[in-house]
Parts: structure tokens; sequence; C-alpha cells
């Protein structure tokens, strides 16, 4: 018996490590060098998976091959049957720039009847990373996408499992904000609450409260958090790490201005500078903003426009795909988040996936000061 279980467990430290080792891993070929197949190129190496392997990549422009991409270059376009024979794939993703007359049809129908999977960039992006590829995403595929679809039933599911919660919340958390209350006026002077305007749905201006946990500043302040660090109370550092600071937000869900889930709001001072900088940033307001995200369970707070923008794929994610379930995850994920004391860091920037449209000018960029912080 002792034997049998040994056995077992040396099969699966082997099946692991094999796994680990990318021998199950599926033999991805991606076509296309622009912004979509970069960004693709850059996840699968920067995530190393048991389930994808990049076996190369077919060049569409030899001009906009960067270093990342061109050690994986496999040949030109018009050699995609030679290079599929070749490199026997199992997957191929379709990342053309451009695909109007290019699309080698033939080729990727021969391949298909073969039983090679032939996928779609945006959509192997998104199911790979949880975000959607801005750059590559189009008004026509908004409106015709189905999954934007959402019936007045799931809404108002979801608003009214916020108000039942939030209700429960506050009742049993009384004693908790009456403690916070009294630590805040002990540990430095100033309101117990920070009041600050942000962006509700259907753009409306919306009064976020939250526990102070910063001194009050003497003069106009950046927003990031990385430039007010200095002004962190020593009970805020506490509030900050458990996420207990947000928990009076819990009054913005009862009186209908937030879900429990959903993008979070952003200031009303940013609005102008995010709805000119990052695509389709007005999408966010179409939906009620939430207590948490899966945005911040997913990259945490954001340090810079760059990163924002970051935080806006997931955040047209979470609106393309919301339901109870996922809704459910995210909360899941924030309860994870606050027990074990630990703030999503940032995800650090992709290399060689910028986009050179004048959608992207983020070097340029200065933020206008502002009396707040962390969103």
């Amino acid at each position: 018996m002792i034997g049998l279980a040994a056995l077992l467990a040396l099969t699966m430290t082997m099946i692991a490590l094999l796994a680990r080792l990318g021998a199950f891993a599926s033999r991805v070929l991606v076509v296309g060098t622009g912004p979509l197949a970069r960004r693709l190129v850059a996840e699968m190496l920067a995530r190393p998976s048991v389930r994808y392997r990049i076996v190369g990549v077919v060049v569409d422009d030899a001009q906009s091959v960067e270093p990342a991409v061109a050690a994986l270059a496999a040949g030109p376009l018009d050699r995609l049957a030679a290079v599929i024979e070749e490199l026997a794939p199992d997957r191929i993703v379709i990342a053309l720039a451009d695909r109007r007359g290019r699309l080698p049809m033939p080729e990727l129908l021969a391949a298909r009847v073969r039983g090679v999977v032939v996928e779609d960039g945006v959509e192997c992006y998104e199911r790979l990373t949880g975000k959607i590829a801005i750059e590559a995403l189009t008004p026509g595929a908004l409106i015709a996408s189905r999954d934007f679809r959402k019936t007045h039933v799931d809404l108002a599911f979801g608003h009214a499992l916020s108000l039942i919660v939030s209700i429960t919340a506050i009742v049993l958390l009384l004693p908790l904000f009456a403690v916070i209350a009294v630590l805040i006026k002990l540990d430095s002077s100033g309101p117990v609450l920070f009041v600050h305007d942000r962006i509700g749905v259907r753009g409306r201006r919306v009064p976020l409260f939250k526990f102070r946990t910063m001194r009050p500043a003497d003069a106009p302040t950046s927003e990031w958090e990385r430039d007010n660090g200095h002004r962190i109370t020593r009970v805020g550092r506490v509030l900050r790490r458990y996420r207990l600071d947000e928990l009076p937000q819990l009054i913005n869900v009862l009186r209908g201005e937030l879900n429990l889930v959903g993008p979070r709001p952003h200031p009303m001072t940013n609005f102008a500078l995010f709805s000119k900088e990052i695509p389709y940033y007005s999408l966010r307001s179409c939906v009620r903003p939430g207590l948490t995200g899966w945005a911040q369970v997913r990259q945490g707070y954001a340090n810079g426009l760059e990163e924002e923008t970051e935080k806006m794929r997931h955040d047209l994610y979470y609106i393309k795909h919301m339901s109870a379930w996922l809704d459910v995850r995210i909360l899941l994920q924030t309860i994870w988040t606050v027990v074990a004391g630990r703030e999503q860091a940032p995800a650090a920037p992709l290399p060689a996936v910028r986009p050179a449209s004048a959608l992207w000018r983020l070097g340029r960029l200065r933020l206008a000061p502002i009396r707040t912080t962390r969103t």
C-alpha cells in the first residue's frame, strides 16, 4: 500500500514537472506583428503557461517588427502555408493590424480542416488575460457584441443584492466604525471622513465617503498615491493595508450611488483628461461604479495614466462580461485581500507593445494638481 502511494506521488510529480516544462502546452503560431500581436506575445512571455507556447510569429510588416517579436519571426505572411507545415502549430492566432484583402483564407481554411484551432487575436487576448485589447477594438465590434447587452433584470438583481448586503454590513459594522473614528481623531487632527467628488453612472457627480488616512494638505497636491506617502498617518497606513478606509462607501451603496462591484469611480477632475487620452473611457459611466471591481483585484491602484489605461482594459472586460458569478468571484478576491492585508501591486508594463497611435501620448502628459490621492 505504501509502495502504491509512493508510486502515485512520483507519477504526479513527474506529470507536474513535465507540465511546467511545457510538455502539454498548445503550440501557438501568431499571425501579425502589429500592436495586438506584440501585446499577445508580451503577455504570453510574461506569464509562462502550461497551456500555450509560442512557436513562431508570422511577419506581416517587416518595418514594424520589434526586438521581442523579431526573435520569434518564422517567416513572411506570403509563406504562411510553408510556416504552418514546418512548425505544426496546434493553434493559430490571427492578430493582423489590417486584415482587408490580406487574410490568407485558403491556408487558414486548410489548417482548420486538418484540426488546427484558428482563433481571433482579440478573443485570445481577452481569454488569456482577463482584459480587452483596446488598441484592436472597433466601435463596430462593440455595437455588434452580444456580451455588452445586459438585461434590466440582470442590472436590477445586482443593485438589489448590493442594497441588501450594504444594509446588513452597516448594522454589523457600526461598532467597528466607532472604533476607527476614535482612532483617527486620536492619531491626527482633521475630520474623520474624507469626502471627494467622483464620477457616477451617466457621468453624475457622486460624493464618495472614506475614512481619512492622510493629514490635510496645505496646498494642492498630486493625485497619485506615490506622491503623497509622506502624508499617510499611522492609523491610515493600517486602514489602507486592510482596505478599511473604504468601509464608509457602504453608505454610497445604500444611497444608490455605487454597487458592491463595478468600475471604481474616478475623481471628477480627471474626467476630461481620461476621456481624451484613454480610448472608450466614457463607457465606464454606462454602468454603476462599485466599492470594488475587476480592475481593482487584478491590478490594484494606479500611479499614472499608463496604469489607468491598463485598468481600463480590465474595466471593459467587466462591463462586457458582468454577471452574478463574476461579481461573486470579485467579492471573494476582495475579501481575501482584506483578510491577508495585501494590496495588489500594479502590473509591470509589458515590453515593446505600446502603439504609436495619437491615443497613447502618455509621455507628454502632466496632470493638474488636485486634492485627492487614491481611487
